[in-house]
Order: C-alpha cells, then structure tokens, then sequence
C-alpha cells in the first residue's frame, strides 16, 4: 500500500499528501500560537506592570488587535494567493511568526508587546490558506473530510497548547516558551515547504482569456454566500463567548473555589475536543444528511447546550452538555465552509475563505467585548443569548432551504 506521502502520478500531486503535510503543520502551528498567548498576563506582570487593571487592557488590546489586523488583511492575502500560490503565503506567514515569536522572548516593555502583534496581524491568516490549500488539492466528494481534518487540527492545537506551555513555562520561563514557539513555527514552515505540493496554476493569455477579479460584489452573487458569512460570524460569536465569563458562572453557580479553574479547564478541553470531533466527521455525515439540514441539526444540538448552561448544572451534568455543544459547534463549521467551497468556482475559493474569514475573525473579536457586557448584568445571560443566536442560525438555514 502506498504512504500517504506518495505521489500517485507524476506531476499530479497527491492530495493524500499534501493534506497530510498542511493539517499536521497547522496542528502545529496552532499549538505553538497557544503555547504562549494564554499566559501573556503573567509576562506583563514580567514586564513591570503591577496594576490589575492595566495587566487586563494591555492583556486585552494585545490579544486583539491581531485577530482585527486579520481580519481585515485575510482577502488581501487570499488574492495574493490565487495570484502567487497559496502554499507560498503560508510559509511567509509561518516564518513571520518564527521572527515575531522569537522576537516576543527580548522585548522589555508592554507596548513591544503589543507592537509585536500587530505585526503578526498583519502577516497572520495561514489557518485561512490552508483550509483553501486542504479544499483545493482534495477531489469534489472528499473534500468536507479535507477542511474537516483541518479544522480538527484548528481545534486540537488550542486544547493542547495551554498545557505544554504552562508545563514548559514553569520548567523554563515564558521568555524560553517564546523561543519553544519559535521553534514549533520553524518546523511548522519546513514541514509546509517540503511535504505540500501545489499543482501548476495554468496562466490565461491576455487579453482573450483575461479573468474578472474576485470581488465580495461578485461572490455575493453566489446563493447564500452572504449568509454563508453571517452564519460563520454568529458561530464564531458563540464559540468564544464562554471564556470571558466561564470561571466567574461557576463560581455563581456554587463551584467550590478551588475546583472552579479545573472544571473550567476540563469544560473548555471537552467542548474543543468534541468540536475537532465533530469537524473530522463532518464528512461522513454529510454523505448521510442534506447538509442545509445537518446545518440546522447541529446549531440546534448547540442551541440546546448553551439553554442547558444556563440552568447552572452541576459539573458532571455540564461536561455532558459541553459535548453536545462542541459537537455542533464542529459539524456546523464545517459543513458551512464546505459547501461555500462547492459552491463558488474553483478559481474562487480562496478569496470566499478569505472572506468566510473575515467573518469569523471578526467574530473572535468581538465576541468577549459583547459577552463580557452580557456578564456584567446577568452571567446566565451570556448562555441564553448564545442560543438565541444558534436559533437565528436554524431559522436561517431553514429559510434557504
């Protein structure tokens, strides 16, 4: 049986491979990007700042400004891509962030920090490319499994770094995790360089074959490509809305203080690895189900999740719940991703990721601001507004349908 690794035919990459090398390279990337960033608090605190309030904006604004910048520079980098070859854009923005990782490890004052990641912001996004590098490579019918695995690395990265990174960070310091990220990002690079093979990109002669750009005008002439970004940016609302106010609710509900910071961690791991589950099978469902109806099934699963939060259950009981939600979660973005990929042309599609991107950073952005505002008036709030917009996402769907 030949490797996964093989090339099948000469000159054809195989697309075993090249979803091999860029769902493991994300895998890493996204754990190298959480090794360090959960902890950016306890580093201002390293930088001199003693006052809570100023650890919390500085925290804030650093952790945000790069999801803005992202969100905003995605579709740029996504034409570049289409012009230049994909895998060319992820390799510059995995090195950028070997260079800004590294240089994260020597800055001597808070606002480095944050000047730092705006820069990231600027040369971020290979989640983005390399979910149009999986769709690309990957044959018509396998190419839910394709997003679907990256994803899964998407989520898996995030529930394992915070771990290693704290260990690591204990043993070493956070100025040595840094540099360890550095390194997770320069093998992530390599791995991209050598393991991904992008197929030849035909150039049209002008000016008889010159091609129109891709525009959001154009692809907004898609079906349903503007409620494509609509229900991306309410799932990614609801996907992040816990962290802000998690801890504080389990305290409110009775959680013993000292099992408050476990039970928040085993609640965040759970749904993130029931997410990545529910990403990986995305495409076999998706085989069995009409996926504007598995659309509807999994916000509902998720709707029902965020209603059973909000009745303050005891531990066991929202563990149980942070499955049904994370796996709805996971079904629901991905089944939206692929059939946005399906649906506009193949010359297309890494400008719609792009913008599919967009949404959903501009999602990630916003998300804490609005569910730490909700907090601040009523805890169970947040829950209850989370499935009051997995609801709009079913009535939604159902109306396209």
């Amino acid at each position: 049986m030949d490797s996964p690794l093989d090339v099948i035919d000469e000159g054809v990459p195989d697309w075993r491979r090249n979803l091999a090398a860029v769902s493991i390279a994300t895998f890493i990337g996204f754990t190298g990007f959480t090794l360090v960033m959960p902890f950016l608090p306890l580093f201002f605190e390293q930088l001199g700042v003693s006052d809570v309030g100023t650890i919390a904006v500085w925290s804030g604004v650093s952790l945000g400004v790069t999801p803005a910048i992202t969100a905003v520079m995605a579709p740029v980098w996504a034409r570049v891509g289409e012009r230049y070859g994909n895998k060319l854009m992820v390799a510059r923005s995995l090195f950028s962030f070997v260079v800004i990782m590294s240089a994260m490890a020597f800055v001597t004052a808070p606002w480095h920090v944050f000047a730092l990641r705006a820069v990231q912001g600027l040369f971020a996004g290979y989640g983005m490319l390399a979910l149009t590098m999986a769709a690309e490579s990957a044959p018509e019918a396998q190419m839910a499994s394709a997003i679907g695995w990256v994803q899964t690395a998407q989520r898996l990265g995030p529930a394992l770094g915070p771990v290693i990174g704290g260990t690591f960070a204990q043993a070493f310091g956070l100025r040595m995790a840094f540099v360890a990220a550095a390194g997770l990002f320069l093998g992530a690079f390599v791995l991209v360089l050598v393991g991904y093979r992008e197929r030849a990109r035909p150039r049209p002669h002008p000016p008889a074959e010159a091609v129109p750009q891709v525009t959001l005008k154009s692809l907004l002439t898609v079906p349903h490509f503007g409620l494509f970004l609509m229900m991306t940016f309410s799932l990614q609302m609801v996907d992040r809305s816990f962290g802000p106010v998690l801890p504080l609710y389990l305290r409110e509900i009775g959680t013993p203080l000292s099992q408050v910071p476990v039970v928040a961690g085993l609640v965040f791991t759970v749904a993130a690895g029931a997410a990545a589950v529910g990403n990986y099978g995305c495409g076999w469902l998706m085989r069995r189900v009409d996926p504007s109806r598995l659309v509807m099934w999994a916000a509902a699963l998720s709707a029902l999740g965020a209603l059973a939060f909000s009745t303050g259950p005891g531990s066991g009981v929202m563990l149980a719940v942070a499955v049904c939600f994370g796996l709805g979660i996971g079904v629901a973005f991905t089944t939206i991703y692929t059939v946005a990929g399906q649906r506009v042309p193949a010359r297309s599609r890494g400008v719609a990721f792009g913008y599919l991107t967009t949404a959903s950073l501009s999602g990630l952005a916003l998300s804490p601001v609005v569910s730490g505002l909700i907090g601040s008036v009523s805890m169970r709030g947040v829950f209850v507004a989370d499935a009051a917009g997995l609801v709009a996402v079913v009535w939604a769907v159902r109306g396209m349908r």
